[in-house]
Protein backbone atom coordinates (compact mmCIF):
# COMPACT_ATOMS: atom_id res chain seq x y z
CA UNK A 1 0.00 0.00 0.00
CA UNK A 2 1.27 3.33 -0.79
CA UNK A 3 0.03 5.90 2.11
CA UNK A 4 1.45 8.66 0.31
CA UNK A 5 -0.76 8.03 -2.83
CA UNK A 6 -3.83 6.70 -1.09
CA UNK A 7 -4.02 10.59 0.69
CA UNK A 8 -3.30 11.95 -2.54
CA UNK A 9 -6.38 9.81 -4.05
CA UNK A 10 -8.32 10.63 -1.24
CA UNK A 11 -8.06 14.42 -1.57
CA UNK A 12 -8.55 14.35 -4.98
CA UNK A 13 -12.28 12.61 -4.33
CA UNK A 14 -13.01 14.97 -1.31
CA UNK A 15 -12.74 17.73 -4.36
CA UNK A 16 -14.51 15.65 -6.46
CA UNK A 17 -17.16 16.09 -4.35
CA UNK A 18 -17.30 19.09 -3.39
CA UNK A 19 -17.43 20.38 -6.86
CA UNK A 20 -20.11 18.13 -7.48
CA UNK A 21 -21.99 20.03 -4.64
CA UNK A 22 -20.70 23.51 -5.71
CA UNK A 23 -22.18 22.86 -9.77
CA UNK A 24 -25.38 21.46 -8.83
CA UNK A 25 -25.85 24.28 -6.54
CA UNK A 26 -24.94 26.53 -9.16
CA UNK A 27 -26.94 24.43 -11.82
CA UNK A 28 -23.53 24.60 -14.41
CA UNK A 29 -25.47 21.34 -15.83
CA UNK A 30 -22.68 21.23 -18.72
CA UNK A 31 -19.64 21.06 -15.90
CA UNK A 32 -21.61 18.72 -13.52
CA UNK A 33 -21.67 16.29 -15.78
CA UNK A 34 -17.66 15.56 -15.89
CA UNK A 35 -17.93 14.47 -12.39
CA UNK A 36 -19.67 11.11 -13.73
CA UNK A 37 -18.50 8.48 -15.57
CA UNK A 38 -19.75 7.30 -18.90
CA UNK A 39 -22.01 4.09 -17.19
CA UNK A 40 -22.79 5.96 -13.63
CA UNK A 41 -25.67 4.34 -12.17
CA UNK A 42 -28.12 6.76 -9.42
CA UNK A 43 -30.50 5.26 -6.28
CA UNK A 44 -32.30 7.94 -4.83
CA UNK A 45 -34.17 6.53 -2.03
CA UNK A 46 -37.09 8.55 -1.42
CA UNK A 47 -38.08 11.20 -4.03
CA UNK A 48 -39.98 8.56 -4.46
CA UNK A 49 -37.63 5.64 -5.07
CA UNK A 50 -35.75 6.34 -7.97
CA UNK A 51 -33.24 4.51 -10.01
CA UNK A 52 -31.49 6.40 -12.58
CA UNK A 53 -29.21 4.11 -14.77
CA UNK A 54 -27.34 6.55 -16.25
CA UNK A 55 -25.25 10.24 -16.03
CA UNK A 56 -28.00 11.65 -18.54
CA UNK A 57 -30.82 10.46 -17.01
CA UNK A 58 -29.77 11.32 -13.73
CA UNK A 59 -28.44 14.87 -14.69
CA UNK A 60 -32.14 15.24 -16.55
CA UNK A 61 -34.02 14.00 -13.55
CA UNK A 62 -32.28 16.42 -10.78
CA UNK A 63 -32.54 19.49 -13.47
CA UNK A 64 -36.47 18.70 -13.40
CA UNK A 65 -36.38 18.12 -9.72
CA UNK A 66 -34.64 21.49 -8.78
CA UNK A 67 -33.93 23.10 -11.42
CA UNK A 68 -35.70 25.83 -11.07
CA UNK A 69 -34.96 26.09 -7.29
CA UNK A 70 -32.56 27.55 -5.40
CA UNK A 71 -29.94 24.72 -3.19
CA UNK A 72 -27.79 24.10 -0.93
CA UNK A 73 -25.72 20.88 -0.81
CA UNK A 74 -23.14 20.11 1.82
CA UNK A 75 -21.66 16.80 2.48
CA UNK A 76 -19.33 16.41 5.40
CA UNK A 77 -17.73 13.68 7.64
CA UNK A 78 -16.21 11.62 4.55
CA UNK A 79 -15.31 8.20 5.30
CA UNK A 80 -13.25 7.32 1.88
CA UNK A 81 -11.31 4.07 1.53
CA UNK A 82 -9.11 3.19 -1.72
CA UNK A 83 -10.37 -0.66 -2.95
CA UNK A 84 -7.50 -0.33 -5.93
CA UNK A 85 -5.10 1.76 -7.61
CA UNK A 86 -8.23 2.85 -9.92
CA UNK A 87 -11.35 2.57 -7.87
CA UNK A 88 -12.92 3.63 -4.34
CA UNK A 89 -15.73 4.23 -2.24
CA UNK A 90 -16.99 6.86 0.70
CA UNK A 91 -19.81 7.79 2.65
CA UNK A 92 -20.77 11.28 3.22
CA UNK A 93 -22.84 13.09 5.74
CA UNK A 94 -24.99 15.24 3.80
CA UNK A 95 -27.37 18.24 4.39
CA UNK A 96 -29.40 19.99 1.72
CA UNK A 97 -31.98 23.18 1.30
CA UNK A 98 -33.87 23.81 -1.73
CA UNK A 99 -36.53 26.17 -1.89
CA UNK A 100 -39.04 26.56 -5.02
CA UNK A 101 -40.46 30.01 -5.31
CA UNK A 102 -43.61 30.35 -6.91
CA UNK A 103 -46.98 32.51 -7.06
CA UNK A 104 -48.74 30.87 -3.95
CA UNK A 105 -45.30 31.75 -1.88
CA UNK A 106 -42.36 29.77 -0.98
CA UNK A 107 -41.87 25.69 -0.40
CA UNK A 108 -38.84 25.26 1.46
CA UNK A 109 -37.25 21.56 2.57
CA UNK A 110 -34.23 20.82 4.16
CA UNK A 111 -32.85 17.13 5.03
CA UNK A 112 -30.43 14.84 6.27
CA UNK A 113 -29.05 11.71 5.19
CA UNK A 114 -25.73 10.04 3.41
CA UNK A 115 -24.40 9.58 -0.02
CA UNK A 116 -23.00 6.39 -0.71
CA UNK A 117 -20.85 6.45 -3.72
CA UNK A 118 -18.31 4.76 -5.69
CA UNK A 119 -15.08 6.53 -7.28
CA UNK A 120 -13.34 5.37 -10.61
CA UNK A 121 -10.08 7.05 -12.28
CA UNK A 122 -10.45 7.37 -15.82
CA UNK A 123 -7.74 7.02 -18.68
CA UNK A 124 -7.24 10.67 -17.89
CA UNK A 125 -6.09 10.27 -14.28
CA UNK A 126 -9.35 12.25 -13.01
CA UNK A 127 -11.55 10.68 -10.39
CA UNK A 128 -15.25 10.25 -11.52
CA UNK A 129 -18.56 9.27 -9.62
CA UNK A 130 -19.58 6.08 -10.84
CA UNK A 131 -22.13 5.04 -8.76
CA UNK A 132 -24.18 7.00 -5.78
CA UNK A 133 -26.76 6.11 -3.46
CA UNK A 134 -28.86 8.92 -1.55
CA UNK A 135 -30.77 7.72 1.80
CA UNK A 136 -32.57 10.27 4.33
CA UNK A 137 -32.44 9.98 7.77
CA UNK A 138 -34.99 13.50 7.58
CA UNK A 139 -36.28 16.01 6.33
CA UNK A 140 -37.95 16.55 2.93
CA UNK A 141 -40.06 13.57 2.65
CA UNK A 142 -41.84 14.51 6.04
CA UNK A 143 -42.21 17.61 5.43
CA UNK A 144 -44.28 16.53 1.95
CA UNK A 145 -45.86 14.14 3.09
CA UNK A 146 -47.39 16.46 5.81
CA UNK A 147 -48.65 18.70 2.87
CA UNK A 148 -49.99 15.69 0.97
CA UNK A 149 -53.26 13.80 1.23
CA UNK A 150 -51.56 10.98 2.39
CA UNK A 151 -48.13 9.15 2.20
CA UNK A 152 -46.66 10.22 -0.85
CA UNK A 153 -43.75 7.57 -0.75
CA UNK A 154 -44.92 4.07 -1.89
CA UNK A 155 -42.72 2.44 0.66
CA UNK A 156 -41.17 2.14 4.12
CA UNK A 157 -37.98 3.69 5.34
CA UNK A 158 -36.87 0.17 5.18
CA UNK A 159 -35.96 0.73 1.65
CA UNK A 160 -32.51 2.53 2.90
CA UNK A 161 -32.01 -1.27 4.66
CA UNK A 162 -28.06 -2.59 3.35
CA UNK A 163 -30.68 -5.04 1.70
CA UNK A 164 -32.15 -2.56 -0.76
CA UNK A 165 -28.72 -0.57 -0.86
CA UNK A 166 -26.82 -4.12 -2.08
CA UNK A 167 -29.00 -4.46 -4.92
CA UNK A 168 -27.16 -1.19 -6.90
Amino acid sequence: MNTARHIGDIEEIKQLKARYLRLVDEKKWDEWVDVFTEDFHAWLGDVPDQVLDSREVFISFIRRAIGAATTIHHGHMPEIEILGPDTARGIWAMYDYVKFTGPDGDLELDGYGHYREEYRRGADGRWRICSLRLTRILGMVEKLEKMAAGPIIPVSRQASSEDELARL
